[in-house]
């Protein structure tokens, strides 16, 4: 029997794949369409045909990165992992994004289509982690409230904000794996149907 190959990639796709590395590599700030354009191996006014502008195209980075988190969270869960190997996972991903995480915060303060965007990836996450078995035992607004910590800590670790107070990141690596381990908890007598939908992502 053979297997079908995947298709390949759109020019869209390959434009968000640059995208990402720029934002990641210069932030929102320090890039434009014409530096995606070319990354991609594509003259700049290629991006126009895809996307409107620049945030629409961080908007599909968002997106991207976000599937690549649950990805990597994901294959640790199937490994078996414990919370705490989850907790520097998440770290470790924010850390590698740094300026993407920075210019996602403050994009979400100033514009209202980023902002939605935003809320609209936590409003997945928690329907991913009520759907995995955690409903049962939490409310939808105290799933939202352990993400929005979870988020919280892992960017003030991944950022060293406790480094630049001189205080050490036990206590804060310990919060995060109770609560990733309060998100991944099942209710009482709710099996967790699919580890994937109880990870928590940021």
């Amino acid at each position: 029997m053979t297997v079908p190959s995947p298709a390949a990639p759109t020019t869209g796709d390959l434009l968000i794949r640059a995208a990402a590395d720029e934002f990641r590599d210069h932030g929102f700030a320090g890039t434009d369409s014409n530096k995606i354009a070319r990354r991609a191996g594509f003259a700049p006014q290629t991006f126009y045909r895809w996307f409107k502008d620049k945030t629409a195209v961080f908007l599909a980075a968002y997106r991207l990165w976000e599937d690549e988190e649950r990805r990597v969270l994901g294959d640790l869960v199937r490994r078996g992992a414990d919370e705490a190997t989850l907790v520097e996972a998440t770290i470790g991903h924010h850390r590698e994004h740094l300026r993407f995480r920075r210019s996602l915060r403050a994009l979400s303060l100033e514009d209202a289509t980023v902002r939605r965007a935003r809320a609209e990836s936590r409003l997945r996450q928690v329907a991913r982690i009520v759907r995995g078995g955690a409903g049962s035992a939490l409310t939808e607004e105290a799933v939202a409230v352990r993400l929005l910590q979870i988020e919280r800590l892992a960017d003030a670790l991944a950022e060293g904000e406790l480094a630049d107070m001189g205080l050490g990141e036990t206590e804060a690596r310990a919060r995060l794996a109770a609560l990733m381990g309060e998100l991944r908890r099942p209710g009482p007598g709710q099996p967790n149907r699919n580890p994937d939908m109880a990870l928590p992502m940021m």
